[in-house]
């Protein structure tokens, strides 16, 4: 169904998608993509947090949730990596120790910047892993765990776009486009509704 699948963030380097995707917590692609046009031309490398500082950056990203605290990370994130290479960062152990970086959010990096075998889940992956009775969990988190005992590597990569895209834009939480479905008889959530 989404067969080129792929990171929807607007970016011009590695270092302006982990920044991108930082921002991407609790925030819709869209929203960041608006906010980016503008403040990707002065963050274009983790030094020029010498001419943003935080309230800058707030100024630039401030229709984003959570934006004063993503602000200041941002900042400390810029700070960090301007004194080392980003590219020494290839595990989501590594990542991780970035400030406001999580499990998904270094998953999401590897995944579109080093071409990592990595399923990140956010919330569509979450819903469509549960809906095909994939796993049976109540948290992304707790579905992450699962998903890393079930998948192979090797189809990681590929998985978490097309997992992605199918809960964004046809899977959806409210109004999931069950009846033009390919995979409606796979699903949990339409035969129990179907039943109800």
């Amino acid at each position: 169904m989404f067969p080129d699948a792929k990171a929807e963030l607007y970016f011009n380097n590695d270092f302006q998608l982990l920044i991108a995707v930082l921002m991407s917590a609790q925030t819709t692609d869209k929203q960041v993509n608006k906010a980016n046009k503008e403040f990707f031309k002065y963050l274009k490398n983790p030094e020029d947090w010498i001419i943003l500082w935080v309230e800058k950056i707030q100024n630039f990203i401030k229709t984003i949730w959570f934006f004063r605290v993503k602000s200041k990370n941002i900042f400390k994130t810029s700070q960090i990596l301007s004194k080392k290479n980003l590219d020494d960062f290839n595990t989501v152990s590594e990542l991780i120790k970035l400030p406001w970086v999580w499990i998904k959010t270094a998953k999401v990096f590897l995944s579109v910047a080093r071409w990592g075998q990595y399923l990140a889940v956010d919330t569509h992956v979450h819903r469509v892993l549960n809906r095909f009775w994939i796993v049976d969990t109540n948290s992304p988190e707790k579905t992450d765990k699962e998903a890393e005992k079930i998948f192979t590597k090797k189809d990681l990569w590929i998985l978490h776009h097309w997992l992605i895209f199918f809960g964004r834009y046809h899977c959806l939480a409210r109004k999931p486009k069950c009846e033009k479905c390919p995979l409606k008889t796979d699903c949990k959530f339409f035969n129990v509704s179907k039943k109800n």
